[in-house]
């Protein structure tokens, strides 16, 4: 079949990316259309592979700094030249859903979310800014026109898939689309049930402020128990200095470290509300329990004293009160992983090429 594959782009590592590679495994003779490609941040994976990218790759900064460029991504998404595939198969969080498809072409949307700082977290966003007066005032402007170009580029898709209920609810909000649930895929084989944990509990990912790391470092600075949190972001030097010594800031780690950190943890700690929350069932992969807010997709997969527990209000205390009653000893590390599972790479690619066959049918 004559297919293109697009991403949003190739410049870290993420739940998104993971879905991308799937696609070029199901598909591996097909171009992948993205904004840019930055080889030092992401997955050598891609560095074989036939990806195409747009005029942002050649402009002065335009891998390192590509959000720079912001104002320009939806041009150069609508550049790339894909109207003459006859599927189009899109990972999108923001922009790759708004490539212009030909008359003949089927385009099917596999959406992480409708933009964040566009719909959800507009406001929070504008106010975690860590921009001069100027840059704030006119951004509103700016996010006005691109919010005006993202319902015009949804209108595009022929189908969508919501990678969680969480996402199908925002889809149906602000597009006023139908979409069908896939969960998106986890690499679970590769990690391992340890039956001796360490004394510590978990968190990782990407430090900016709607992960809400603030609230695991005021709870825990009064805990005084052990806490290792992995990964990096604009807020990793913020909330170093919030913590006390009880709490370990690893940076990014290799991924061999983090299947170890995953199996010798008390539980993982998931405070946010996430579209569909790929770090926590990596954790369950590895037999341990979760402790999520109950909100977003730890509601659809968390499964309350089986695989983890839920607290209710997103507040330091709250989760505080819920790790103080918390016993490890009350769950099943395999039967937590077996849970895992259905969320596996594998099953990922045989839903998604079960779609892909039938949305071809209906194109008919």
């Amino acid at each position: 079949m004559n297919v293109a594959l697009v991403h949003d782009h190739l410049a870290q590592d993420g739940g998104a990316e993971q879905v991308a590679k799937a696609f070029m495994e199901i598909f591996p003779e097909s171009p992948l259309f993205t904004l840019v490609h930055d080889k030092k941040n992401v997955d050598p994976y891609y560095n074989d592979k036939n990806i195409q990218t747009s005029f942002i790759q050649n402009l002065p900064l335009g891998v390192s700094k590509y959000q720079w460029y912001l104002n320009l991504m939806p041009a150069a998404t609508e550049h790339h030249r894909v109207n003459d595939y006859k599927l189009i198969l899109s990972s999108s969080s923001i922009f790759s859903k708004g490539i212009i498809p030909g008359p003949n072409s089927t385009h099917i949307c596999y959406c992480h979310t409708p933009p964040r700082f566009l719909w959800t977290n507009t406001h929070n966003y504008l106010q975690d800014l860590n921009q001069n007066f100027i840059i704030k005032r006119l951004l509103p402007i700016a996010l006005t026109r691109l919010r005006q170009w993202d319902k015009i580029a949804a209108d595009r898709v022929d189908h969508f898939i919501a990678n969680s209920f969480e996402v199908q609810k925002r889809i149906k909000k602000y597009y006023n689309r139908n979409s069908t649930v896939i969960y998106p895929p986890v690499d679970t084989h590769k990690f391992k049930i340890s039956h001796n944990p360490g004394n510590y509990f978990l968190a990782g990912g990407r430090m900016v402020g709607y992960k809400k790391f603030d609230l695991l470092v005021n709870a825990f600075n009064r805990l005084n128990m052990p806490l290792k949190i992995f990964g990096d972001g604009p807020q990793f030097k913020k909330l170093k200095e919030m913590a006390k010594d009880n709490i370990e800031f690893l940076g990014k780690v290799s991924e061999q470290k983090k299947i170890d950190l995953y199996s010798n943890c008390l539980a993982y700690l998931n405070p946010q509300l996430e579209d569909f929350g790929i770090t926590a069932v990596e954790a369950m992969a590895s037999g341990r329990p979760v402790i999520a807010l109950r909100a977003g997709g730890a509601m659809e997969t968390v499964i309350e004293g089986k695989t983890g527990t839920l607290f209710e209000e997103q507040t330091w205390a709250d989760l505080a009160d819920k790790i103080l009653r918390f016993k490890s000893s009350d769950y099943n590390p395999e039967e937590i992983r077996e849970h895992a599972l259905q969320f596996d790479v594998e099953v990922f690619k045989r839903k998604i090429k079960e779609f892909i066959v039938q949305g071809m049918q209906n194109a008919k």
